[in-house]
């Protein structure tokens, strides 16, 4: 039987790394933002490749969330990357039998990155505060400790915070997640063209390096938006 992980995170974190990271196991797949569509469709958002991404993927929810849950897999293990800003409803009865971990990231970092890749942003599109009502909801719905990691962390000690998170999973540590060929992947989803110039580059999780990130008033209130959530699940925490 396979192990489904869902894995919640919002844009501008290391979580197209940690699918690589993932993806390299020998016994994983990986599901690259499966509600991606869907979220486009109901939102009308602009995002880049907004038509090829409507076109490659269900816009239909249920659909998506049985896929998810109950598809046909091939491998013992299932790694699936959810963006928490995609998940327009509180409807997870589908996800009640999968395990759940997060992925967090500092909002400065966030929002800094997510400017320079959009030239806007709101506390809504980076999904910070989604992020810890959907932590709340699955807790309550699955009765999990759900593991959260900050991706600061894992760039410190990439092996250490991935045995911890393997250990909370129960799924056994592998080295082949700390490296991967560079390149693009088939299991990409069509969208990598705009977003995933700087993993495609990548064979390993980039050394952590400290940041001056300089804001302007109105990224700073974004940042003051979303902390407070940041930090409830920050204080829970893998260290």
């Amino acid at each position: 039987m396979t192990i489904r992980i869902a894995m919640w995170s919002g844009p501008r974190n290391i979580s197209t790394a940690m699918m690589r990271s993932w993806e390299n196991r020998s016994d994983c797949s990986v599901v690259d933002e499966p509600f991606y569509a869907f979220y486009l469709a109901q939102t009308q958002s602009p995002h880049p490749m907004f038509e090829q991404v409507l076109a490659s993927q269900s816009t239909q929810y249920e659909e998506v969330a049985t896929q998810l849950s109950s598809g046909n897999v091939t491998t013992p293990v299932q790694y699936q990357k959810h963006m928490t800003h995609h998940m327009l409803n509180n409807c997870f009865d589908w996800a009640i039998e999968l395990k759940h971990c997060f992925l967090i990231r500092n909002p400065k970092e966030v929002v800094a990155s997510y400017t320079n890749s959009r030239g806007v942003c709101t506390a809504e599109e980076i999904g910070i505060i989604r992020q810890a009502e959907i932590y709340t909801l699955l807790t309550q719905q699955t009765g999990q400790e759900i593991p959260i990691i900050d991706s600061n962390d894992v760039l410190k000690s990439p092996e250490g915070m991935l045995r911890k998170l393997c250990d909370r999973l129960s799924v056994p540590f592998e080295q082949n997640m700390l490296h991967w060929p560079a390149g693009k992947r088939d299991s990409d989803g069509v969208w990598a063209s705009h977003w995933y110039h700087s993993v495609e580059r990548s064979k390993g999780f980039a050394p952590y390096q400290e940041k001056t990130i300089l804001l302007s008033d109105w990224q700073q209130e974004v940042v003051e938006q979303v902390m407070p959530a940041y930090m409830a699940l920050y204080e829970k925490r893998l260290r």
